[in-house]
């Protein structure tokens, strides 16, 4: 990672499970530039027992009774068909990247050449999961939602004994959508000065100006959900951005980038040229003889700025006019 934002796109399991609508939701994270793309690698089986219950926004979002477990095995992605996305991915020179979420995603995503693993907010107090991920030694960006800082400093620390060099830290909220009222934007700066780590933001709000004050306060990374369609029935296309949206939040980002700078208050090549258009010179009020005094009455400050400068006011007051001075005249001495 460097000074620039890490844009991720989370595709997620927006596909639907179908890996024609995969691979377009790559097409779209790449139109909209952003860094990478990701998806979420899970065994239905292995992550969730058949009595887990789907969340309140998830039943909220679908039309059906399905349990959580029959929910994932319609959204579940094969081997073969994540070789193809990543393949895919190589091929239009965008990063594959995908949350695994059992032991069995972890050993099949470390063949996959990602530049980091990304930890979900759910598996925070998962010892096993963070062990077997902090073995690999590479490095980890981790979600902190529905986490406290207790929590977080504990699974820290379980990555960092079992090998992980490198973790980075994403505030989150896990509701979805998230109300605006609950992002606790500041949070991310706490974790920052705590854990002295690259910190960023994980979106699940409506819209992209949340994403937007992060990357002001300082946010290296931004993860956003992403849709084909809001309308689409699944968990998250709720709340997801669609690809305009993408790609307007990807070019807002960038602008921010541009406007933070280095931090110097100094004049800018561009408003240089302006200076003298909008500074002021001291001038004559009225027609002022030779070896009058200049006074408050006789002279003023008016544009352009190419003359004695108003600072020098009082060095001027009192003074004898050397010449000649009609209105408008710039003062010299």
């Amino acid at each position: 990672m460097n000074n620039r934002v890490l844009i991720i796109a989370e595709a997620g399991v927006n596909h639907n499970g179908n890996i024609k609508i995969a691979l377009e939701l790559v097409d779209k994270a790449k139109e909209a530039r952003a860094d990478i793309i990701k998806f979420q690698t899970m065994n239905p089986e292995k992550l969730v027992s058949k009595h887990a219950k789907k969340a309140v926004y998830q039943n909220n979002n679908l039309n059906n009774d399905d349990s959580q477990l029959e929910m994932l095995k319609k959204l579940a992605l094969s081997i073969d068909e994540f070789d193809n996305i990543r393949n895919y991915c190589n091929k239009l020179g965008i990063q594959f990247l995908s949350t695994p979420f059992d032991l069995d995603s972890i050993d099949f995503l470390n063949g996959f050449d990602m530049p980091f693993w990304k930890i979900p907010s759910g598996e925070i107090t998962n010892y096993p999961y963070l062990v077997k991920i902090a073995k690999t030694h590479k490095d980890i960006v981790m979600s902190t939602g529905m986490s406290e800082l207790k929590e977080i400093e504990e699974a820290m620390k379980v990555l960092k004994d079992n090998g992980c060099n490198k973790i980075s830290l994403l505030h989150c909220n896990t509701e979805y959508p998230t109300p605006f009222e609950d992002v606790n934007l500041k949070a991310m700066l706490t974790l920052k000065d705590k854990f002295n780590v690259e910190v960023g933001y994980s979106d699940h709000t409506k819209g992209i100006e949340v994403s937007m004050a992060a990357v002001a306060m300082g946010a290296t990374i931004i993860e956003k959900h992403f849709t084909l369609d809001r309308d689409m029935e699944g968990p998250d296309h709720k709340a997801s951005l669609e690809p305009d949206e993408l790609k307007l939040m990807v070019e807002c980002i960038r602008n921010i980038e541009k406007s933070l700078g280095n931090g110097v208050k100094q004049i800018s090549a561009s408003e240089k040229k302006n200076i003298e258009i909008a500074r002021k010179s001291i001038v004559a009020n009225c027609n002022i003889k030779k070896g009058e005094v200049f006074t408050e009455k006789n002279i003023t400050t008016k544009r352009p700025g190419n003359g004695i400068s108003p600072m020098r006011w009082n060095e001027v007051i009192g003074k004898e006019a050397i010449k000649d001075f009609n209105i408008d005249d710039l003062i010299i001495l």
